[in-house]
């Protein structure tokens, strides 16, 4: 009785602490409530399926408990419960890999209108590219990154020379507007991670992977690096602020092209 007690109780416990958990997502701050949905319904079949593998092994040790002159029944093969938890692993499998497939889908389809920022991450820092007037973000390549070209931009690419660069700083971007989040890693592996956004991508050495959101909630929100990148991986922080887009033209006008940044630093020695 005391291995039943224990079962019941480990199932009563979970149940509670899921429902009675302070420890929940925080405000959501992007258009990624499909993530938020599909995690309810992941944490729904787990639960389900959870509660009643270890209520039924309660009710096994408690039914089938020994007793004086009861003797077990052997049976190795059983068809009939093979096709049976056979076809509702499949169905339960299906279940929670369908709504992710759909949303994996939305999160790499990019929409025509979304505006490209870079990320780019080395240990254990944060700098980000915005387009300049052009619109458009020059090329770049990690073996051009140097003192003067922290980001490795092309400086023969026209359409780079008057790329914002901000080095070290806080990206600001418009409420309402879809981003098109390009990442590029100078170094090791890093994960580029904002939790209100609920969207996170790696960041190969490389390659050029991507993501994109939509900001809905004007704030200051953390950027986490969610891949162990070295011994500064605890303090690799950076900074989302996401407000009106006068505040952001604002913000923008006041930041430093690729163009005056090497003209700044002046000849290399």
């Amino acid at each position: 009785m005391a291995v039943v007690l224990i079962l019941v109780l480990i199932v009563v416990g979970s149940v509670l602490f899921h429902v009675l958990s302070p420890w929940w997502w925080t405000p959501i701050a992007s258009n990624w409530t499909y993530i938020d949905t599909t995690l309810v319904i992941t944490f729904w079949i787990t639960g389900i399926v959870f509660v009643a593998v270890v209520s039924f092994m309660a009710y096994c040790v408690f039914r089938f408990r020994h007793r004086p002159g009861n003797k077990a029944h052997y049976e190795p093969e059983n068809r009939r419960l093979e096709v049976l938890l056979a076809s509702g692993t499949a169905v339960g499998v299906a279940a929670m890999l369908a709504p992710g497939l759909i949303v994996w889908n939305q999160f790499i389809s990019v929409p025509a209108d979304a505006a490209s920022v870079e990320v780019v991450s080395q240990q254990w820092l944060w700098s980000f590219r915005l387009p300049g007037a052009d619109g458009k973000l020059g090329r770049a390549e990690t073996r051009d990154v140097s003192p003067e070209n922290p980001l490795g931009l092309d400086k023969n690419d026209a359409s780079g020379l008057d790329d914002v660069i901000i080095e070290g700083g806080e990206l600001h971007l418009p409420i309402g507007k879809p981003v098109h989040i390009l990442l590029r890693s100078v170094d090791v592996l890093h994960d580029f991670y904002v939790p209100e956004f609920r969207a996170k991508m790696d960041m190969i050495p490389g390659m050029i992977t991507y993501f994109w959101f939509t900001p809905t909630r004007t704030g200051t929100f953390d950027i986490l690096c969610a891949e162990l990148c070295g011994v500064g991986h605890p303090q690799m922080r950076g900074t989302v602020v996401v407000e009106s887009d006068a505040d952001y033209q604002t913000w923008l006008g006041q930041q430093q092209t690729f163009t005056q940044l090497t003209a700044s630093a002046g000849p290399a020695n």
